[in-house]
């Protein structure tokens, strides 16, 4: 396992729709390692390849429960609203933003080996899934945000 760089925004890969995994092999395997080494290393709660200059459809969370793993992630069902807490990116050091996401998702991919794999999240969880979805598809938390601001600028209202 190795820490990859974390690429910043603006970088254009940023906003480009990440491509479907279709091979399960030890490159994959690879890419989550290091993926959710970086991750943890950044003290971060989830990655998309695409942070790490990858566009294809992988994405590691971890929300201080476990570590979840999934190619192909599609969200297929939401419920509820929540927009706390402030969401901040690894791939955009400094900025937090109030985003309004669902509170309860149903996700369905495929574990590294390319097995179905389908799990209800709520609450933080629920977010974090969102964030590193949108990441997939090429949207940062600072296109969507109802507010977006510095930790700073807030502490001192």
């Amino acid at each position: 396992m190795s820490i990859r760089n974390i690429v910043k925004y603006p970088d254009p890969i940023l906003k480009e729709r990440a491509v479907e995994v279709t091979r399960f092999n030890d490159r994959l395997g690879k890419l989550l390692d290091d993926m959710a080494e970086t991750m943890y290393d950044a003290h971060g709660v989830g990655l998309a390849a695409p942070q790490v200059g990858i566009g294809k459809r992988v994405i590691v969370v971890d929300v201080g429960e476990e570590l979840i793993e999934m190619v192909n992630p599609e969200i297929v069902e939401k419920s509820g609203e929540q927009i706390e807490p402030p969401e901040g990116c690894l791939s955009i050091p400094g900025l937090l933003g109030y985003v309004k996401r669902a509170n309860v998702i149903r996700v369905k991919g495929q574990d590294r080996n390319g097995n179905a794999v389908e799990i209800e999240a709520e609450g933080f969880l629920a977010r974090a899934f969102q964030h590193e979805i949108d990441h997939l598809n090429g949207v940062l938390f600072i296109d969507i945000a109802e507010k977006v601001f510095r930790p700073e600028e807030e502490e001192n209202r």
